[in-house]
């Protein structure tokens, strides 16, 4: 079996002829060794292993089995993937046990067979790649389910694996977030990711007008009002094996807020002047940029049917706060809209960026999307300037060079910047300094030296 050499093979055995011998009998698996759960936790951070082999009774007490369990539970703990061998006395079936348990992949009896352990390391192995692989797929399909989100900030991934995680159940789904965040390509990736065979609908609740609104979620039948010429499904029936998404749900007239209610609870409708009960077997998405819990204090909102939509609710936060997604969803924007034009895509200037990155944005990525459509048409020689964007580079900055991302630098800022916050805190104390640091008085002392810190 040819192993990958990025996930190595880690032996745990604090006897060394052992080791020694564990090492040569698995010879055609690339390896590291270890003799205590110190080593054992360096090497795993070291060099990742997929697969490890390990004795129990570890020092400082070799006949006891405790730093055996403290080292498995810190192995599972870095990757809880890893599959570990536990190897055990002939009399020690407890404690094997308890090691499965916990997590363990699997346990041989000393004195272990050399062919058996190869056979089970492999095995072990085989296991690993397919699971492996098994995450690789459903991060493709992830990333096929959320097409039209694009984003590099870890809040906005975490939201991602949210929906992915509630995406398989019918649970009711309550997405909150500023205007123009993108809570309707998330209510989409939902259904998609939720593989519901119905149709995903979506209801504007505050673009309709009241007496209307009902009839639209609803439906009715023929001759329930002037110019009901034949019976209509409502987007609630039209949705049926499906998702619907009510957006803009705070704006919901009271009345049929009591109606919603009856339905999310009973799963049934009746059409506007009809008397039959319907059932609907339909996943709904709330959306809303409003502060629901203030409008249920200021009585236009039903508190029963808050907590009757928020079974999950998915917070989205604002382009504001998405650590560097302005500027990477400016250069997408700015390639569909060149494509969809037949124009050269055109780059961004270093005064678009810079503005782009100090913009609050309080449209949100719609915002952003319309300014670059602009930009895109207005722009000349191929490149978009702040001017472009109708956007000014902030007068403190304007003058200012970029700020760099060299990495040595950057670092050299921020330990010159820890270790004068440090030694400020400390009043020069170099001991209490070092310490608040995480560091010794010598290497505190080199870096004053070679940061130029007197």
């Amino acid at each position: 079996m040819n192993t990958p050499r990025h996930a190595p093979l880690l032996i745990v055995e604090d006897d060394l002829a052992l080791q020694k011998q564990l090492k040569w009998s698995l010879d055609r698996f690339e390896s590291v060794t270890a003799d205590d759960v110190a080593s054992a936790v360096l090497q795993f951070r070291r060099n990742s292993p997929a697969v490890v082999t390990m004795d129990l009774g570890l020092p400082p007490d070799r006949d006891s089995v405790s730093e055996g369990f403290k080292c498995l539970e810190k192995l599972l703990e870095l990757d809880p993937a890893v599959k570990v061998i536990v190897l055990t006395g002939q009399n020690d079936q407890d404690n094997a046990l308890r090691a499965i348990r916990m997590g363990a992949y699997d346990f041989l009896a000393k004195p272990v067979d050399p062919d058996v352990l190869s056979l089970t390391v492999e095995r072990a192995y085989r296991l690993y790649e397919l699971q492996q692989e098994n995450r690789r797929l459903q991060t493709q399909q992830s990333s096929d389910v959320f097409s039209g989100l694009i984003t590099r900030d870890p809040g906005m991934q975490r939201v991602c694996r949210m929906i992915e995680k509630v995406a398989p159940s019918d649970a009711t789904v309550l997405l909150l977030g500023e205007s123009g965040t993108g809570k309707e390509v998330l209510a989409q990736g939902l259904h998609d990711a939720s593989k519901r065979k119905g149709r995903f609908v979506a209801i504007n609740c505050a673009a309709i007008p009241e007496t209307l609104l009902e009839s639209e979620l609803f439906g009715y039948e023929k001759g329930a009002f002037t110019g009901a010429t034949k019976s209509t499904l409502g987007k609630i029936e039209t949705a049926n094996g499906g998702t619907l998404m009510l957006d803009e749900i705070g704006d919901l007239p009271m009345p049929l807020q009591a109606k919603l209610l009856r339905f999310l609870q009973e799963r049934v409708i009746e059409r506007v002047g009809g008397r039959q009960e319907i059932p609907i077997d339909v996943r709904v998405v709330g959306a809303t940029h409003q502060d629901l819990k203030q409008r249920i204090a200021d009585g236009l909102f039903r508190e029963d049917l808050f907590y009757r939509l928020a079974e999950i609710v998915v917070e989205i936060p604002p382009l504001r706060e998405r650590m560097g997604d302005p500027v990477l969803l400016s250069h997408a924007f700015a390639r569909r809209f060149a494509t969809d034009m037949r124009r050269p895509v055109p780059t961004l200037a270093e005064d678009a960026v810079r503005a782009l990155e100090t913009h609050r944005w309080p449209g949100n990525v719609r915002e952003l999307q319309n300014m670059l459509k602009r930009a895109v048409i207005m722009c000349e020689d191929d490149r978009i300037t702040a001017m472009d964007l109708g956007l000014k580079v902030p007068a403190s900055q304007a003058d200012e060079p970029a700020p760099t991302l060299d990495l040595r630098t950057v670092r050299e800022n921020a330990e010159r910047q820890a270790l004068i916050t440090a030694l400020a805190r400390t009043d020069g104390n170099i001991v209490r300094a070092a310490e608040l640091l995480g560091i010794s008085r010598p290497t505190l002392y080199d870096m004053m030296n070679r940061l130029q810190i007197k």
